[in-house]
């Protein structure tokens, strides 16, 4: 139990859908009574339902015994008469996003309960501050902002108004703690942390789809292989719901009038038609039934008819570049059976990637995943040379040296020189347009982009760039070869950052920007991204390991070719790296690493 001065022991929670069942389920899971209030009896059914749904599936797995159930069950009180959280310590509000709603509950709450309960909203987008002036005890009104699912998500915030009283703070942090809850107290405002960040990024996608840049299998299979989120964009949206994504996103727009967080229109007309994701059974997917998380096959699936094939014969691979994202390539390619021919500019650098690839077969089989057989074959398919005359017979050319792109063309006119006439030229780069290193070759229809993800070896996705000019045959032949070499292609257009660049980097900007305005410090806004979000790194650490220079480079990239506002690097990421501190790479980014 919490050690708080307040009486915490019995908690209500007012509105029980998904959300508000699923924090009810949370209290009483730590021994906490809960007094669970609906409106009907049929919607109190529907929440107790809810509990005993999620207390069930626990148990199937082994989390919970059925007679922990039955003891978690019997905790709540299911009600309809909202005078029953009389006795409670905190009174929980979660019912649908509407200001007047919920201020017209706050109003009732605040002659019910005794002066010192706490009065707190689930609310992830609309004002604490207005919601409690429906009170005579604004001070004691606090965002207490759960994620879905409530049992499983770690992370609260607990929003502070001007009026909070530091007290009320202090304890809703203790009681969160005492659920195995990691709270962050931030301000009131818009989004919070999580949702303010999450929801641009997801703005963005729905953006991507409506603008036919990328399907929504590549758009989401970009996110979860190039970024390791747990799920992709788009159904994301459909388990959010987009009916509950418009909602916040128009509430963020209309407060900050940021135009990322304008919602695109087609989360508009969705909501419109009735297409609110999982709930609906129906979004940018098609589920199997309204609340169900199998998606069945539309008119939008691919047909597995349609899966890429070779066009072209490839069996020689050539390899520009001796860096960690060459050396990688190398070995990917010849661990999936192809010749390949690497190129350098010496031999000491030809050596090094030969020891890399050396290294990195023996511990794959001192952990059991490859055959100790295999490490000679594979070695056997290395061709390391200084001339990039040896790649005259290769299928495919990979570039992979550094993004300049007077050097990038220099290198693709040679290529263009030596390699046969169907050779496909690619290149890994990140940023630069595909189309300027085709245009300065005679066979701009074989250029592709190939932008594979660092380390290659372990990293599953590569994107494939199409410019205006690659050939259809060219574009399929290198999707059917990143399959072959065990990786996940996803198509998309030649433009600043691609897919994953052009999502991931206007998110990790909107965290240096709220840093920067002192809304919460890095290790919140980490922490809220992490167990809020699920993602695998928060903002800060990530950009301190990609590099903030790296960061820098790519947000302008990004800023210059869509000169949207938003896009502009934030001034105190410039500024880091003005000073050269570039993240763990220099000891010191957002965090400094030479403190132990």
């Amino acid at each position: 139990m919490t050690s708080s001065t307040r009486d915490f022991s019995s908690i209500g929670v007012i509105g029980l859908g998904t959300m508000g069942a699923g924090i009810a389920e949370v209290f009483a899971r730590n021994g906490y009574q809960v007094v669970g209030v609906e409106q009907t009896e049929e919607s109190l059914e529907r929440g107790r339902a809810h509990v005993e749904h999620s207390t069930g599936r626990a148990v199937k797995r082994g989390k919970l015994s059925e007679e922990a159930q039955a003891e978690l069950v019997g905790r709540i009180a299911f009600t309809t008469d909202m005078a029953d959280v009389k006795d409670c310590g905190l009174v929980v509000e979660a019912v649908v996003e509407k200001l007047h709603v919920k201020q017209q509950i706050f109003r009732a709450l605040d002659e019910i309960v005794s002066v010192d309960a706490v009065l707190a909203t689930n609310t992830s987008s609309l004002s604490v501050t207005e919601i409690g002036t429906a009170t005579s005890h604004p001070g004691r009104v606090i965002g207490v902002h759960f994620f879905n699912p409530a049992p499983v998500q770690n992370l609260v915030e607990i929003i502070r108004t001007v009026v909070t009283e530091p007290q009320v703070l202090e304890d809703a942090a203790e009681l969160a703690r005492s659920l195995q809850k990691t709270p962050v107290v931030v301000g009131d405002k818009a989004g919070f942390i999580a949702n303010a960040l999450l929801f641009g990024y997801l703005n963005h996608a729905a953006s991507m789809f409506e603008g036919h840049y990328a399907t929504r299998e590549d758009l989401d299979a970009a996110m979860r292989f190039g970024c390791g989120y747990p799920m992709g964009p788009l159904a994301l949206l459909d388990l959010i719901g987009l009916d509950t994504a418009f909602e916040i996103l128009d509430t963020m727009y209309k407060q900050g009038r940021d135009r990322l967080h304008a919602p695109a229109p087609i989360l508009k007309q969705m909501v419109t038609a009735g297409l609110l994701g999982r709930k609906s059974g129906r979004g940018f997917y098609t589920y199997e039934a309204a609340d169900s998380p199998v998606v069945v096959d539309d008119a939008l699936t691919p047909s597995p008819d349609d899966q890429p094939q070779l066009r072209r014969d490839i069996r020689r691979v050539g390899v520009v570049g001796t860096g960690t994202m060459a050396t990688g390539i190398v070995e990917v390619f010849a661990k999936a059976g192809f010749a390949v021919t690497f190129v350098g500019r010496a031999q000491d650098r030809l050596d090094g990637v030969r020891a890399t690839i050396e290294k990195s077969l023996d511990k794959a089989i001192q952990r059991g995943k490859l055959e100790e057989s295999a490490r000679g074959e594979v070695l056997g398919r290395l061709t390391g040379t200084t001339s990039l005359d040896d790649l005259a017979d290769a299928d495919i050319v990979v570039e992979a040296i550094a993004e300049d792109l007077k050097i990038k063309t220099v290198l693709f006119e040679n290529l263009d020189e030596i390699c046969k006439p169907d050779t496909i030229l690619a290149t890994t780069t990140s940023s630069l347009p595909v189309i300027a290193l085709a245009s300065v070759t005679s066979r701009a229809r074989d250029v592709v982009g190939m932008h594979f993800f660092n380390p290659a070896p372990i990293m599953k996705l590569v994107e494939v760039v199409s410019t205006v000019a690659t050939g259809d045959d060219v574009a399929e032949t290198t999707r059917a070869l990143c399959a072959a070499v065990g990786k996940v292609a996803v198509s998309c257009g030649d433009r600043a950052g691609f897919i994953v660049n052009a999502l991931l980097f206007p998110y990790l900007n909107d965290a240096v920007k709220m840093l920067e305005a002192h809304y919460a410090t890095a290790d919140d806004i980490d922490t809220a991204m992490k167990y809020g979000c699920a993602l695998p790194m928060g903002p800060f650490e990530l950009l301190d390991v990609v590099g903030n220079d790296v960061s820098l480079a790519i947000q302008r990239e990004l800023y210059l070719e869509f000169r949207e506002p938003g896009f502009a690097p934030a001034p105190l990421l410039e500024h880091l790296v003005t000073a050269g501190y570039l993240g763990r790479k220099t000891q010191r980014g957002f965090r400094d690493y030479t403190v132990r």
